[in-house]
C-alpha cells in the first residue's frame, strides 16, 4: 500500500457487547457496537455521527481500550493491537478529548497536574524544569495564559475546561485524537471556537481525528469524510460532501432533513422527513436490518438478513437491501 493510501487507524469488524442483568440469575446481552468497521488515513478527519445511544461513544472508548472490545480488531499504523503493552503504547499515539468538561478534569487537581499527569504517565521529561516548560508551551498552543497553570478546574468556563482537556490530550504528542462529542457541551458561540482550535491544531500538528457528533452540520464542517451509525451499526458512510448533498440510505435522509438551514425558500421547498415508531432497544434488536421497524422501504429481505455495506460510488458506501 503507496503512503498515500496508507491507513493510521483501522477498525475491523470492532463488536462490544454487555452483560445487563435482567433477573436474579439472568442477564441480557447488549449490543452497543455489533460489528463495525472503517478505516482512517493519516491527516483526515473521519466524522461519526448518529443520535444518542447509537454506540458512537463505545466505538471510540473501544478502540482505546478503555472498554476492552468484545471481538474485531484495531490497527494502528499497520500493526494489531493486541496486549496490554501494545494498548500502552497506542495510547501514546491516540488520546481522547472527552465529551463533557466539567467531569472529565479532575476538580482536585490544579491545571499543570491535569496537563503534566500524561507527561508522568508516559516519562515523557527529564528534569522538573523541562515538565513545567511542556506545560507552559501546551497552555500557549491551546490558547491559554500560562498564569493558568496554578488554578483548579472550577475557576474556569466550559470552553476554557475544553481547551485544558485538548491541551492534556496533546501533552504526549499524539498522532490521532479521539474527539468524543467535544463541543456538544458548549455554548454555540464557543463551539466555533473550539472547533476552529481543532481545525488550526489539525494543520499544524498534522494530527488525524475521529470526531463523533451528533451535530450534523459540525460535522459536515470539519469531516472529510463521514460515517452514519444507528444502533450499533455503521449504515452509510463517504465523502463528507457526497454524505450531505447526496444521502442514499433512508436513515441518512430522515437524519439530514432535520438539520436547519437558515433559508425559509429552501425549508419551505424541502420537507422534513419524520421516522415512524421509537428507536428499538439494543437488549431488544430487530432480526435483519436494524432500521427495518422505522424504516418506509422495508421489505421481507429486511427482517431476515442483515445488508451488507457496500459501495455504491467511488468511496461511498451504504447498508440497505433496497438502494
Amino acid at each position: 500500500m503507496s503512503d498515500e493510501n496508507k491507513y493510521l487507524l483501522e477498525v475491523r469488524d470492532l463488536k462490544q457487547h454487555f452483560n445487563i442483568s435482567s433477573g436474579l440469575f439472568s442477564s441480557k446481552k447488549l449490543k452497543a457496537v455489533d460489528g463495525v468497521s472503517f478505516a482512517i488515513k493519516e491527516g483526515e478527519t473521519l466524522g461519526l455521527v448518529g443520535e444518542s445511544g447509537c454506540g458512537k461513544t463505545t466505538v471510540g472508548r473501544s478502540i482505546l481500550h478503555l472498554y476492552e472490545p468484545t471481538s474485531g480488531e484495531v490497527y494502528y499504523d499497520g500493526q494489531l493491537i493486541k496486549g496490554k503493552k501494545a494498548v500502552n503504547e497506542m495510547r501514546k499515539k491516540v488520546q481522547m478529548v472527552f465529551q463533557d468538561p466539567y467531569s472529565s478534569l479532575d476538580p482536585r487537581m490544579t491545571v499543570a497536574d491535569i496537563i503534566g499527569e500524561p507527561l508522568d504517565i508516559h516519562k515523557l521529561y527529564k528534569t522538573k524544569a523541562e515538565r513545567d516548560e511542556r506545560i507552559k508551551e501546551l497552555l500557549k498552543t491551546v490558547g491559554l495564559n500560562t498564569e493558568h497553570a496554578s488554578r483548579y478546574a472550577h475557576e474556569f468556563s466550559g470552553g476554557q475546561r475544553q481547551r485544558i482537556g485538548i491541551a492534556r490530550a496533546l501533552a504526549v504528542n499524539p498522532k490521532c485524537i479521539i474527539c468524543d462529542e467535544p463541543v456538544s457541551a458548549l455554548d454555540v458561540s464557543i463551539q466555533a471556537q473550539i472547533i476552529n482550535m481543532f481545525e488550526e491544531l489539525q494543520d499544524s500538528l498534522g494530527l488525524t481525528y475521529l470526531f463523533i457528533a451528533h451535530d450534523l452540520l459540525v460535522v459536515k464542517h470539519i469531516s472529510d469524510r463521514i460515517a452514519v451509525m444507528y444502533l450499533g451499526h455503521i449504515v452509510e458512510m463517504g465523502p463528507a460532501n457526497e454524505i450531505y448533498n447526496h444521502p442514499t440510505h433512508p436513515y441518512s435522509i430522515s437524519l439530514l432533513s432535520a438539520v436547519p438551514i437558515p433559508d425559509p425558500d429552501y425549508a419551505k421547498s424541502h420537507k422534513r422527513i419524520v421516522l415512524e415508531g421509537d428507536v428499538p432497544s439494543p437488549l431488544n434488536m430487530p432480526s435483519g436490518c436494524p432500521f427495518r421497524t422505522r424504516c418506509p422501504r422495508a421489505t421481507e429481505q429486511c427482517a431476515q438478513e442483515l445488508p451488507p455495506l457496500k459501495e455504491i460510488a467511488p468511496d461511498h458506501f451504504c447498508a440497505c437491501w433496497n438502494l
